[in-house]
């Protein structure tokens, strides 16, 4: 059986995406209840030289919808800066898993070969579609889903790996 573009980067960016929705609704449930105010979490960081949260979940959401999209263009750039709060993120994530499902299979498909442009700067890194979503993207998506989960678990949600792992294809 032959495994399609389609599958490996929307197949793997919906289960991530769909298990980021979660567990961020299951930290701000857990915040409500400690008392804690979830736009607490949007600014805590892992260490003092890393992203804040914030920007964890707005990465989350540029590597998956937003790769898609620049994989489409032809052009993918850095993420711009949004000043959202906790619920601001959570619908922006759950915007985001909703336009992954709406995609057609064949566009996502058809994009294999095309030609991308990754611009920082003045730099510009070629990559094919493919080359692109899986070797750049997918990783830069499950280390910024993986912060996201890590600095909810360092501040004290009781979120654990079946959290993080989301909705798995199981043999039927």
């Amino acid at each position: 059986m032959a495994i399609s573009l389609y599958d490996v980067s929307v197949g793997s960016m919906l289960q991530t995406v769909g298990a980021v929705s979660a567990f961020i609704e299951k930290g701000r449930a857990w915040s409500q209840d400690a008392g804690i105010s979830a736009d607490e979490i949007v600014e805590a960081r892992l260490a003092d030289d890393m992203f804040p949260f914030r920007f964890q979940l707005l990465s989350v959401v540029h590597h998956s919808i937003n790769a898609i999209e620049g994989a489409r263009a032809g052009v993918f750039g850095p993420p711009a800066p949004q000043d959202l709060d906790y619920a601001g993120l959570q619908g922006l994530v759950a915007d985001a898993h909703a336009r992954l499902k709406a995609l057609p299979v064949d566009e996502v498909n058809a994009l294999e070969g095309r030609e991308v442009l990754f611009r920082i700067g003045q730099s510009q890194i070629p990559f094919t579609a493919e080359g692109f979503l899986m070797s750049f993207s997918l990783p830069n998506l499950h280390f910024h889903a993986a912060t996201a989960y890590d600095i909810l678990r360092q501040k004290g949600a009781p979120l654990g790996k079946r959290d993080y792992l989301g909705a798995m294809k199981i043999k039927a």
